[in-house]
């Protein structure tokens, strides 16, 4: 897998109803807001719009709960912990900026997949 197949996101808005996009876009953003992915998963199992998103942001949090878990392990190893530490920051800065971009896309009502994450799930939720 090169890094434009890791970049490439699909747009799969068509395949989502205008009143539903509408309706949920609240619940888009909250799906990127960290432990917040709550919200849309246990109230708005009925939108697929925010399913979609909410899929979308779980996948970020466990991701960046992972980060910071190995980052604090690692950090208690003297250089290798240092290192470590900088290059899970870098990461950490790469899953902000996806969350960012997250919200972008369901505020302007799109159901585009994340790059490089986008395409993994935890749970089915659709």
């Amino acid at each position: 897998m090169d890094l434009n197949e890791l970049m490439e996101s699909e747009d799969l808005t068509k395949n989502y109803e205008i009143q539903d996009i509408n309706a949920n876009k609240p619940m888009g953003i909250l799906a990127y807001l960290g432990l917040l992915v709550l919200v849309p998963i246990f109230t708005a199992r009925e939108s697929k719009f925010a399913m979609f998103h909410a899929e979308q942001g779980l996948v970020l949090c466990v991701l960046a709960h992972l980060v910071g878990i190995l980052a604090a392990i690692f950090s208690l190893i003297p250089v290798i912990g240092f290192v470590f530490s900088i290059l899970m920051g870098l990461v950490g800065v790469v899953i902000f900026v996806l969350m960012i971009l997250g919200i972008v896309n369901s505020v302007n009502g799109l159901a585009k997949q994340l790059p490089i994450v986008g395409k993994f799930t935890i749970f089915k939720l659709q």
